[in-house]
């Protein structure tokens, strides 16, 4: 990722850090379902208790209650993330429900060295943003365990939309810092190819018209 991209995606995060979960609420009126979509990427994971998870790109730490549910306070949770301003509305989510479980990493994930032995990682809407994802899976999957879960929670546009449908989805998804170079790169194909090629019962869900879907697999 070169340096005015990053920065551009700090930027756009910062400024919409303290209204995050506020906002993701409003998708709901055009019928984006954002929080039933992110059940289906945990509940991909398979997570049971005392698993430990990475989230790569946490933001305001909004998917956090969903794992603590699964792994309980015996687990953990590891939490990357770029942007300043968004881990400090995490802080203040983790203090404010008690979890002592939870560990946060202001890193840019291309450079995080994951530890290994891992039981699942996650990213939700983030991912496809940083050009060097491909990599970034790789690292993550040598990380995991044996039979260790890999989900992610994405953006794409739908090969067969018509243009007009095409404007629309991508004015609907802009404020998840999608950018012209976002669409250019068509991050989604090589995020799928290399899922299935470094994971196995790889399975894939679209959702609200093949915008957004969920992929997940296992480490062999």
């Amino acid at each position: 990722m070169n340096a005015s991209l990053n920065q551009e995606i700090i930027e756009i995060y910062r400024k919409r850090a303290q209204n995050y979960d506020i906002t993701a609420n409003l998708y709901y009126l055009l019928g984006y379902r954002e929080w039933a979509y992110r059940q289906t990427a945990v509940d991909a994971l398979h997570l049971q208790p005392g698993d430990t998870v990475i989230e790569i790109a946490c933001g305001t730490g909004l998917n956090f209650s969903l794992y603590q549910e699964a792994i309980g306070p015996q687990g953990k949770i590891i939490g990357l993330d770029l942007t300043d301003a968004m881990l400090t509305q995490a802080r203040q989510r983790i203090q404010g429900n008690g979890w002592e479980n939870v560990e946060l990493v202001h890193t840019d994930a291309r450079n995080y060295a994951f530890p290994t032995g891992v039981n699942a990682i996650i990213s939700t809407y983030a991912l496809s943003l940083i050009p060097e994802s491909d990599q970034i899976l790789e690292k993550g999957v040598n990380a995991l365990t044996s039979g260790g879960r890999l989900a992610l929670l994405e953006l794409q546009v739908p090969e067969k939309w018509p243009d007009w449908l095409v404007n629309t989805g991508i004015w609907l998804i802009k404020p998840f810092a999608v950018t012209d170079e976002w669409l250019a790169r068509r991050p989604w194909e090589s995020i799928q190819k290399t899922m299935r090629e470094q994971l196995v019962d790889v399975s894939m869900t679209e959702m609200y018209q093949g915008l957004t879907y969920v992929i997940a697999g296992s480490k062999s």
